[in-house]
């Protein structure tokens, strides 16, 4: 097999990662790529909203299959340009790419197939509207932005002054755009997330890794929401008992609906999930594989990745076996000076091959350049440092000897991933990029 991947995050190292790992994958390309992929593959040029330009790209190379890593290009209908013209693509159409695309959209698809989810206090198209109707919800509140806003167009808050200064934000000020031009409330729950995410051919489906992720900046889960700042996966994340509920109540409503309503999904499809004393039920919808979830999810998987990216385009799934490793795998995020809202660009990375060279360490690449053998910060999320141990306890402690060794000026990451802590009170959801 000759694969692209589009994409540039640390969720596209590790895809590329994995794929090298099949003895069926001849050739692995990656557009537009960062530094670390360019080690690994070959790295091309693209810019992510030309959809054209992708899919000439794939045709010119002769790739025969293409994964789409990041969100905006299967919003904006990658999947449909690539169908047009015959190209192999594991990623959903644009219809149904609304799951992710829209949180008004995926309401209300759960709302009509009855897929558990929080209570709607309205959906708001006016700003005065939305500031009105904050005299009459329950606290704490979840306020969200319509459109994909990069994993900051959620705000959970008890605080009427804070809801305000959100909708400010993103209805009258437009910091996010049209992303903004809606606004929908939703009650607050109180849980433990779970990101439980599938591969699927259309009809049939294989379930990955479950895991959990870290949304907060900053350690105990302080500071503002970010795309990921870590995730783990461990065998003892999920009971059995509670699997089958999800994927009775959950999952197989979702794909149940997607087919009346004539939306052929193939690709990743991720289940944001909050473990209530109810039962479970979904946060959101994302439409390709999570960042840093991706991450902690290959680490374990313990099959053909690229084998079974390849069945689900054509549509013969049925026989692939998504197994797990035994143990737990870790992902901490390093992020930038300034990240999330002003990363500074432009430092260099120093310790790397140090942090690679730690046993069951493994360090994906996000927002970085390479110059010869030096690299450079070009984005918030610079690197993910992963690992793999017996639990969790042993994980935890190779990715974090890992990230000592790791020297950038000004840059940090949460000390606590993977620590367990008592479930929140409307614990934050959101994107994530």
């Amino acid at each position: 097999m000759k694969i692209l991947v589009i994409g540039s995050g640390g969720r596209e190292h590790a895809i590329v990662w994995k794929l090298l790992q099949s003895a069926a994958v001849a050739k692995v390309w990656c557009a537009p790529g960062n530094g670390g992929i360019s080690k690994d593959a070959e790295c091309l040029p693209l810019d992510l909203n030309d959809l054209k330009a992708a899919a000439d790209l794939a045709s010119r190379l002769g790739a025969g299959l293409t994964i789409v890593g990041p969100e905006l290009p299967l919003a904006h209908g990658i999947a449909d340009e690539f169908a047009k013209r015959g190209l192999a693509l594991l990623g959903p159409p644009r219809k149904a790419a609304q799951l992710e695309g829209s949180k008004v959209f995926a309401k209300k698809f759960m709302e009509r197939f009855r897929i558990p989810t929080a209570s709607t206090y309205g959906i708001y198209d006016s700003p005065i509207d939305a500031y009105t109707s904050l005299c009459s919800v329950d606290w704490p509140l979840v306020v969200k932005a319509d459109g994909l806003c990069a994993g900051k167009g959620v705000l959970v808050t008890s605080s009427p002054d804070e809801a305000a200064a959100f909708i400010d934000r993103l209805m009258e000020k437009n910091e996010f755009g049209d992303a903004g031009k809606q606004v929908l409330f939703e009650e607050g729950l109180a849980g433990r997330e779970l990101s439980y995410i599938i591969l699927m051919d259309g009809k049939n489906f294989v379930s990955l890794a479950p895991t959990r992720d870290h949304k907060r900046t900053f350690d105990n889960d302080q500071g503002p929401n970010t795309g990921g700042m870590g995730a783990f996966s461990s065998a003892d994340i999920l009971p059995p008992e509670l699997e089958i509920k999800i994927l009775e109540t959950i999952v197989r409503p979702t794909l149940a609906g997607l087919q009346k309503e004539g939306m052929n999904y193939c690709g990743f499809l991720y289940f944001g999930l909050m473990l209530t004393s109810d039962g479970p039920k979904v946060l959101e919808y994302n439409c390709r594989l999570g960042d840093p979830e991706t991450q902690a999810i290959l680490l374990r998987a313990d099959f053909d990745f690229a084998d079974a990216c390849a069945q689900a385009t054509s549509g013969n799934l049925a026989a692939v076996q998504a197994k797990s490793s035994d143990g737990a795998s870790i992902c901490v995020v390093v992020a930038s000076e300034g990240y999330p809202e002003k990363p500074k660009f432009g430092k260099e990375i120093l310790g790397l091959e140090a942090a690679a060279s730690v046993p069951g360490a493994t360090i994906f690449h996000a927002g970085t350049r390479r110059e010869g053998e030096k690299y450079y910060t070009t984005g918030g999320r610079v690197l993910s440092v992963g690992a793999v141990g017996k639990d969790l306890s042993a994980a935890s402690k190779i990715a974090y000897e890992a990230a000592s060794k790791i020297r950038i000026d000004g840059a940090h990451y949460r000390k606590d991933i993977g620590t367990p802590r008592a479930p929140s009170k409307a614990a934050v959801e959101g994107q994530n990029p």
